[in-house]
């Protein structure tokens, strides 16, 4: 099912994004590029009759701790939306609950940090019932986090009969899928991030099929000290 399939009239839309932006000391965005990202889904929800419900991690808190909120987005998202974003103080529960249940069609509200919950890292099925509550329809445009084996992205959709994802994925996949299979050659992957570890079975899907690999970032490190 595409996101065009949905009749998101009077529905609320559950959608995974990657809001995992870069903060300065004062807590402002620095870097807007994956709230942009996230747009488009967003306001075909609305378009459409629909009200959207966000939910991102942000960062790797220990304990819930205040620089991790996700509380520090609402300004930006806002501005960039076009649209005021509501926010509540949990992903899940009573307070999430009842947040989600208030809003209108029209209405964007931003929960708080997945990741101040161990569950959500941990893949946890009850954790991912939990934030289902909230939403008649579930939307994955966290291209970015797509990989990981976390509750709001890869256990969720199970709990939800119209499931899609977003036009940022869907982009994403057509693009990938246009350089792997059907590529102008000379093809060069360029590869950044700062583990290597998720990157391992990238570079070997890919290795056979790029003229040239560039490794980029802190992940250049582990190559550089395996050469020496």
């Amino acid at each position: 099912m595409t996101i065009d399939q949905i009749n998101f009239e009077n529905k609320r839309a559950l959608i995974r994004v990657d809001f995992n932006v870069p903060l300065d000391e004062n807590y402002k965005v620095t870097d807007a590029t994956r709230i942009e990202a996230a747009k488009d889904t967003i306001i075909h929800v609305l378009e459409h009759g629909g009200s959207v419900i966000l939910m991102s991690h942000l960062g790797r808190p220990k304990n819930k701790e205040e620089e991790f909120s996700l509380s520090h987005v609402i300004a930006k998202a806002s501005d960039i939306l076009g649209v005021q974003v509501q926010f509540v103080e949990d992903c899940k529960g009573e307070l999430a609950e009842k947040a989600a249940n208030d809003l209108e069609p029209g209405e964007v509200l931003l929960l708080e940090n997945l990741r101040y919950y161990s569950e959500e890292t941990a893949g946890d099925t009850s954790f991912a019932k939990a934030l289902s509550q909230l939403g008649d329809v579930y939307i994955n445009d966290a291209f970015g986090t797509a990989h990981r084996a976390h509750a709001s992205t890869a256990v969720i959709a199970q709990f939800f009969e119209e499931k899609c994802f977003g036009l940022l994925m869907n982009r994403e996949m057509v693009s990938l899928d246009k350089v792997l299979k059907t590529p102008e050659r000379p093809l060069v992957a360029i590869l950044g991030g700062a583990k290597v570890s998720s990157k391992i079975t990238v570079i070997e899907n890919i290795l056979t099929k790029v003229d040239d690999l560039i490794i980029a970032g802190g992940m250049a490190y582990t190559f550089i000290k395996a050469q020496g």
